[in-house]
């Protein structure tokens, strides 16, 4: 046997053994535009990077984050997007005093929650 075709098949039984595939690992959030939406309020759209791999293990939100730690707004994301890598997703008519210079933005993940690659705003004022 050729020493690629034993690499390939080496390659299949660690991954038909669960051995050799990548874990989706966290959701990480990879850009964000923000604008006004109104008096007082904002308009998120946030691009999130995740290895969804079906209902079991998927990017489930991202969330507006003040620099004092409180949820600010939050989009859900209600299945898996498997085929559709990275993705964007736009969460509106988020109310943030106008003390509030930046914001964190955050995903989660249906099995590791919080963790990924986050993201600071700052709010165009």
């Amino acid at each position: 046997m050729c020493k690629q075709v034993a690499t390939i098949i080496a390659l299949f039984g660690l991954q038909a053994a669960g051995i050799a595939s990548a874990p989706a690992g966290e959701a990480d959030v990879l850009a964000a535009e923000v604008v006004p939406d109104g008096e007082g309020s904002w308009r998120f759209t946030v691009t999130v990077k995740h290895g969804d791999e079906g209902w079991d293990h998927y990017a489930n939100r991202f969330e507006i984050i003040g620099s004092d730690g409180a949820v600010l707004g939050v989009r859900t994301l209600f299945h898996p997007h498997v085929t559709e890598q990275p993705f964007t997703r736009s969460l509106g008519n988020v109310r943030i005093g106008n003390d509030v210079k930046s914001v964190i933005i955050r995903a989660h993940d249906s099995v590791h929650e919080s963790g990924g690659k986050e993201l600071i705003v700052k709010l165009p004022r």
